[in-house]
């Protein structure tokens, strides 16, 4: 192991450099001797947050296929059986001579806009909590927040049949309540990981953790769909909030906010990850250097291609179901099995490129901002040329769902590229930035649905097809956004006096070695 100044020159998180400054070798303390990851403290931490994620993405996605039971499509335009191929699909075959399915819940005469905004409702509340969450997790610590967040959104989700009895306004207000309670659960993860997170273990351990939001996907989706067939569409939501209120339960029992204060981590774990991070890894206090962070590009860099990024991806978690009903005429359990297999594709992808990433910074193949670039295109570039592909699949079930599935799948390379990106530029306020950039990448949450919906409206395969090209122009707009700004360093503003001091020293040596050299 290389030292210099008696510090490794093996870690992620740089101290020295600041905005504009060359990349240079990051540091970690000596001490920082690495330990096993198995059924260590911080490995069971990334698994309950795993957990943690699969309920709160299902609850937020299972309305999407719940929506195709709770609504009475008889009552609204459909597409035309005898429809063109610019038109929509033509309808398969049906078999009528079976015997009526059991009504499985009431249903409302709710016209494809009105659908739009209820699927869109739940980021009105997301926007506003975001940045509090982060804030207020960076400083007291996030077991309460995340815990809190899954609890009440689970709680409300509990009134969701009684909501939509009272129409489609009440439901809509619900809905938002719900994003109101979830919004702080991103931010209060990665203000966790910011004190529990090695640095060469941060894009592994946030993938495996934020990896559960397309398992809930994954499993919401289908177990939605049987749920409505078999018991109705009202049990879909007792028993998902039930279940997040179950998760919360064991959620404050196991989990401390810092590994100094875990009950039962190992002396030498705590050690570790404490050395490892080192300053970075306290709370940031009440004053955060607001300027200085609206000033600086490569957080800005972050939050426009995270806009960018999840303007597909909201527009195909809210709105595929209604693709596959309504131009693939699927049924309701191919719908939604279906649409559930690009979130496993995405799962999976996640965690291999966080492995990766972590292995290409330790044996020092890319610098950090590299690294974050390069998972960061393949993220983003490649889902969109899937998804200019989709739309010209016509009718054609198989490629078409085969691109929507590669898509989704190739976009969790992002997460070792973007989204980590954050606790890279300033550990010590990653909830904050997360919070900051979340609630702006929640704006597309809003605008995707109802922009499908509006696109959509004459259940044309030429509607579907701008949607699927906007997308992917967004897509790649974010891409060239991160390659031009993008960074991988600590910046200055994020580093606490001591850190200052010492960059400042090194590159005052620095110059001087340079000098002598010359």
């Amino acid at each position: 192991m290389a030292l210099r100044n008696g510090y490794s020159i093996n870690s992620a998180p740089s101290v020295e450099e600041s905005e504009g400054a060359g990349e240079t070798e990051p540091l970690i303390p000596i001490e920082a001797v690495a330990t096993a990851r198995c059924c260590s403290a911080r490995y069971n931490l990334a698994g309950m947050m795993f957990l943690g994620f699969a309920v709160v993405y299902g609850l937020r996605v299972n309305v999407s296929v719940a929506m195709l039971a709770m609504v009475n499509n008889t009552d609204s335009p459909g597409p035309s059986p005898n429809s063109s191929a610019g038109g929509a699909c033509p309808l398969p075959f049906q078999d009528n001579s079976s015997e009526p399915e059991a009504d499985k819940g009431p249903r409302y005469p709710w016209n494809l806009d009105t659908q739009g905004w209820l699927l869109g409702a739940f980021f009105f509340g997301y926007l506003f909590t975001q940045i509090p969450g982060g804030y207020l997790a960076g400083r007291y610590g996030a077991t309460l927040y995340l815990g809190m967040g899954v609890l009440c959104t689970a709680a409300l989700t509990l009134l969701t049949p009684l909501a939509a009895q009272q129409g489609a306004s009440t439901l809509f207000a619900l809905r938002a309540l719900e994003g109101f309670g979830e919004g702080v659960t991103f931010p209060a993860m990665m203000a966790m990981w910011a004190r529990w997170a090695p640095p060469l273990e941060r894009s592994t351990l946030l993938a495996i953790s934020s990896s559960g939001a397309s398992f809930g996907a994954f499993l919401a989706l289908p177990l939605t769909a049987y749920i409505c067939q078999t018991l109705g569409w009202p049990a879909v939501f007792y028993i998902c909030g039930g279940s997040g209120c179950l998760w919360s339960l064991f959620w404050f029992i196991l989990v401390a906010d810092d590994p100094r204060t875990h009950p039962r981590i190992s002396e030498e774990e705590k050690t570790y990850i404490v050395t490892s991070i080192g300053p970075q890894g306290s709370g940031h206090g009440w004053s955060v250097p607001v300027l200085r962070m609206a000033l600086s590009g490569p957080l800005w860099a972050i939050i426009l291609t995270q806009m960018c990024s999840n303007w597909s991806y909201y527009t195909l978690l809210t709105s595929m179901p209604t693709y596959m009903e309504n131009v693939l005429h699927f049924d309701l359990s191919s719908n939604a099995f279906l649409s559930a297999l690009p979130y496993l594709g995405s799962l999976l992808l996640s965690i291999i490129c966080g492995v990766a990433a972590d292995k290409l910074m330790e044996r020092k193949t890319l610098s950090t901002t590299a690294v974050r670039k390069l998972f960061t295109l393949i993220g983003l570039l490649l889902p969109a040329v899937c998804l200019v592909a989709v739309g010209y699949a016509g009718c054609s079930a198989l490629p078409a769902v085969t691109l929507l599935t590669v898509s989704s799948t190739l976009s969790g390379a992002s997460t070792a590229g973007v989204f980590v990106n954050q606790i890279d530029i300033a550990p010590r306020y990653a909830g904050l930035l997360l919070g900051i950039t979340n609630t702006f990448g929640t704006i597309p949450g809003v605008l995707a649905p109802i922009a499908t919906g509006y696109l959509t409206d004459d259940f044309s395969l030429t509607g579907w097809r701008q949607v699927f090209w906007v997308s992917a122009g967004v897509n790649a707009l974010g891409a060239l956004i991160f390659t031009c700004m993008g960074s991988g360093q600590v910046q200055m503003w994020a580093m606490t006096e001591e850190e200052q001091e010492r960059a400042k020293e090194e590159r005052k040596k620095e110059g001087d070695d340079q000098a002598i050299s010359a």
